[in-house]
């Protein structure tokens, strides 16, 4: 399996609202990003306006742990963007609303043990 990277730079996440495709919904928003590597890197966009910092913490430890368990295609950089009601909501909830948008978007891979991928 390709490993999973972090966007660390602003000028990563700059690229990716600029030039990116995006899906949402009340939860979140998803904008991703082809980019020229075999690794699949995620940013997490969590503001203030989610809550005080333990709060923001904990959606941000939900988003990391959605993404880790899915098997999601390599080459590409994605931002998660945390709206409000993310805050009051559960791991599953959270789960579902994730997988939504990335079938939208065309990234889960539909079957992966003929892939050859695996989960972490």
């Amino acid at each position: 399996m390709a490993k999973r990277l972090a966007l660390t730079r602003r000028a990563q996440y700059l690229a990716v609202y600029k030039s990116g495709k995006a899906a949402a919904d009340k939860l979140l928003v998803i904008k991703v990003l082809p980019n020229k590597l075999n690794a699949l890197r995620t940013g997490f966009s969590v503001t203030k306006d989610i809550g005080k910092a333990t709060v923001r913490n904990r959606v941000k430890r939900l988003l990391k742990e959605n993404i880790r368990l899915l098997v999601i295609k390599t080459g590409w950089d994605i931002v998660l963007i945390a709206r409000r009601p993310v805050a009051g909501m559960d791991y599953h909830e959270i789960n579902r609303s994730i997988i939504k948008l990335l079938n939208r978007l065309d990234l889960l891979v539909k079957d992966a043990e003929n892939s050859g991928s695996e989960i972490d």
